[in-house]
């Protein structure tokens, strides 16, 4: 039997009107405040800051990432949705141009969607030149540019001048204090990202034993790492990527998973291996500590690291960038490569295919430092993503990880 069946006769009419008159009065006495028990004042410690209820459509937001915030995501998202496969791959390359005349790479950056620019070389213009450059770059983008440079220090000083000043090597600020180090590297950053660059591919996260020093070609001889303990270097990579980010311009650190023991320049010589590295190396500590710092990138090295992978470099290598940065240090923010264009050590095949082998292993954005590698490596990746659905779910994945990027470095908005 329902409800709908069932009608009280006459005879039960007060009675039940009486029952329900009761119950409303004892609900009406649950649900009303006590007026006579006191509201918590808004100094009182006691108190809860959070409101009693909470609209039904919020949620509390999650910690930030390397990659983003949840709100990020969906401006991602929904970018990532409007672009062709074209652009898509386009969104994997950082060319380089030189940082006196950038304005060469302009048709390119339209022609192949270019996802970020290297300003290459040495300058001393001043900062209001410099700006108005970067502006005319960015405005030949559809989706807007990460702007990158070398902005190290000591013998790696991409900008100089009075606008510049010239900042210590990585070895010399190691030396001194914490406070020193976190206020010459965010006056740098401060700088940079007053004229529109959004990223510095540092800090050098490599750790040079003292007992090799300036036998080490790439890192020791320039002395830009900050020491030969890492444990030492670790806590100076935690200072430089949040004095950095704090600024507003993206950190990168390099060179995964480390050139500090290596013999040879991977810029000159295909003969850079460190034989010593294995998944859990103490010298790896540093990257972790910037990796949990936040740091927006990481740089794969050029060398071999046999009991790593023996066959490929670290840059061509799924198991170092996919097994052991991704998996195993857990890092979610974007991956580039090292130069993939003039460095000996990545040049054993056509520049397609080299963007191709390093998106294949993982990564994200494709380092060249030469302008006219531009179209071949778009051509390739997007004639890979054709005719292999795997590539092309990674090649998706990878202008995500990019455009997370730009939306940290606050290039990308979907505001209205």
């Amino acid at each position: 039997m329902t409800n709908a069946r069932w009608r009280p006769t006459r005879r039960l009419w007060w009675p039940l009107a009486a029952i329900v008159i009761v119950l409303a009065a004892l609900v009406l006495h649950a649900v009303l405040p006590d007026r006579s028990t006191p509201t918590a004042s808004p100094h009182d410690s006691s108190a809860s800051s959070a409101p009693a209820e909470a609209p039904a459509s919020r949620s509390a937001p999650a910690p930030s990432s390397a990659s983003g915030t949840p709100g990020d995501a969906g401006c991602v998202a929904a970018t990532l949705s409007g672009l062709s496969l074209a652009e898509r791959a386009g969104q994997l390359l950082m060319i380089g141009t030189p940082v006196d005349e950038p304005g060469d790479l302009r048709e390119s950056i339209a022609a192949q969607h270019l996802g970020g620019v290297f300003l290459a070389g040495r300058s001393t213009r001043r900062a209001a030149s410099l700006r108005a450059d970067i502006a005319g770059l960015q405005k030949s983008a559809d989706v807007p540019l990460l702007v990158s440079l070398d902005q190290e220090g000591g013998s790696v000083q991409t900008l100089k001048g009075k606008d510049f000043p010239l900042l210590p090597s990585a070895q010399r600020l190691g030396d001194g204090s914490a406070a020193k180090l976190r206020d010459t590297v965010g006056d740098s950053a401060g700088r940079l990202d007053g004229i529109g660059v959004t990223m510095n591919l540092a800090p050098v996260a490599d750790t040079v034993p003292a007992a090799l020093g300036e036998g080490n070609p790439p890192i020791g001889d320039f002395h830009r790492q900050y020491g030969s303990d890492p444990q030492e270097v670790a806590a100076d990579i935690r200072t430089v990527v949040a004095a950095s980010q704090d600024e507003g311009v993206l950190t990168v650190l390099k060179h995964f998973p480390g050139l500090g023991r290596v013999r040879a320049n991977t810029d000159t010589s295909t003969r850079a291996v460190d034989s010593k590295t294995t998944a859990d190396d103490p010298y790896l500590e540093p990257f972790r500590a910037g990796i949990e710092a936040g740091s927006a990138a990481v740089m794969v090295s050029s060398a071999r690291y046999p009991k790593l992978d023996d066959e490929n470099i670290a840059a061509y290598s799924r198991p170092i960038v996919t097994g052991l940065l991704r998996d195993r240090l857990g890092f979610d923010g974007l991956v580039m490569s090292d130069d993939l264009g003039a460095a000996d050590a990545a040049a054993t095949m056509p520049p397609g295919e080299r963007a191709v082998r390093f998106v294949s292993a993982g990564g994200d954005l494709a380092l060249s430092i030469r302008g006219s590698d531009a179209e071949p490596m778009a051509t390739a990746l997007v004639t890979e993503a054709k005719t292999s659905d795997e590539f092309a779910t990674r090649v998706d994945e990878a202008a995500r990880h990019v455009l997370a990027a730009k939306q940290r470095a606050g290039v990308l908005s979907c505001a209205p």
